[in-house]
């Protein structure tokens, strides 16, 4: 097994051809992240159209036996997840009928306070909402993963404790290696995998120590330690990958429609874009280095395949199905 935990990508054949090149079995693909019910629905339709036109390189998956099957006929399966809660609007009704869709993740909050939870860019975290409470009951009903990559400490730690199914941070690194807003601390990675959850390591520049600049050496040293603490059991990958996107996109991920000015996010007037991907990790076909640096780390074959996807996919089997609980 080989699956990415988050990608937001400007999709294309070239960049499913690189999937299979690199062969990821699985991808946990961005379909929303400011767009209301309807808009999500049109991109549902939009990725349906790709895997009718594609259908030796691409495929849905909905559980995790699906991913099996295409591991079996060498295709990359497609997992849909939102990064923003603004597909349910103010309607609980929602969660159901987008993981009927083939919803399996949402995050709680994306950077700012949502009807939810609190997002990690905003000075007051007051925490899990009254309805964030109930959305999470929901999620944890039908089998849809709550993810809290973009969310503040408190609603984060909350978010474990409420949730009683484990959670996911499915693209975030440490804060002892990288202090940016969007790196989580110690204390909830230690909780995250205490209930079981997972972390997905982020490739994003802002995201890693010197951005641009970080080697692959310290990337694969981070992983270590951060094993250390959480254990091998509990992290994978979530690459945060945005391959093809133009700036545009950056600039409308930080401020949709809730602003009239300019929200430079992680970034600054003076960089305002997507920063430069460090030169070991260009874009899909660069995965080989990673795990060439994790063998020279000192992670064994066993290892390697935990992070590489096999935490992923136990999680996945476990995760999307509905609750037993009556």
């Amino acid at each position: 097994m080989f699956i990415d935990g988050l990608q937001y990508c400007n999709w294309s054949e070239k960049i499913f051809q690189q999937w299979r090149t690199s062969n990821l079995t699985a991808v946990h693909v961005t379909i929303s992240y400011h767009e209301q019910f309807r808009d999500t629905v049109s991109n549902f339709e939009q990725w349906n159209s790709w895997f009718e036109k594609y259908p030796s390189l691409i495929m849905p998956a909905y559980y995790a036996e699906d991913i099996e099957v295409a591991k079996n006929q060498n295709k990359t399966a497609v997992i849909f997840g939102f990064q923003n809660p603004s597909p349910i609007e103010d309607d609980i009704g929602l969660v159901e009928i987008l993981h009927r869709l083939g919803g399996r993740f949402m995050q709680l909050s994306y950077n700012n306070q949502s009807l939810l939870a609190t997002g990690c860019y905003e000075d007051n975290d007051p925490g899990i909402t009254r309805m964030g409470k109930e959305v999470i009951k929901e999620m944890n009903r039908i089998g849809m993963v709550v993810d809290m990559s973009h969310s503040s400490e408190k609603s984060t730690f909350e978010a474990i404790e409420l949730s009683e199914r484990p959670i996911v941070i499915s693209h975030a690194n440490p804060s002892f290696w990288h202090p940016a807003k969007r790196n989580k601390s110690n204390e909830i990675l230690l909780r995250l995998s205490e209930n079981k959850g997972m972390l997905g390591f982020s490739l994003y520049p802002h995201h890693l120590k010197n951005s641009s600049n970080c080697s692959v050496e310290d990337f694969c040293s981070m992983i270590a330690k951060t094993v250390d603490l959480m254990g091998i059991d509990h992290v994978g990958f979530g690459s945060d990958l945005c391959q093809d996107q133009p700036d545009s996109i950056v600039e409308w991920m930080r401020v949709g429609k809730w602003t009239k000015e300019i929200d430079y996010g992680e970034g600054s007037a003076s960089n305002p874009g997507f920063p430069d991907m460090p030169d070991w990790f260009r874009d899909n076909r660069d995965w080989h280095n990673i795990i060439t640096g994790l063998s020279k780390t000192g992670f064994n074959q066993e290892e390697i395949d935990k992070i590489k996807g096999k935490n992923w996919f136990k999680f996945f089997r476990e995760s999307f199905t509905p609750s037993l609980k009556k």
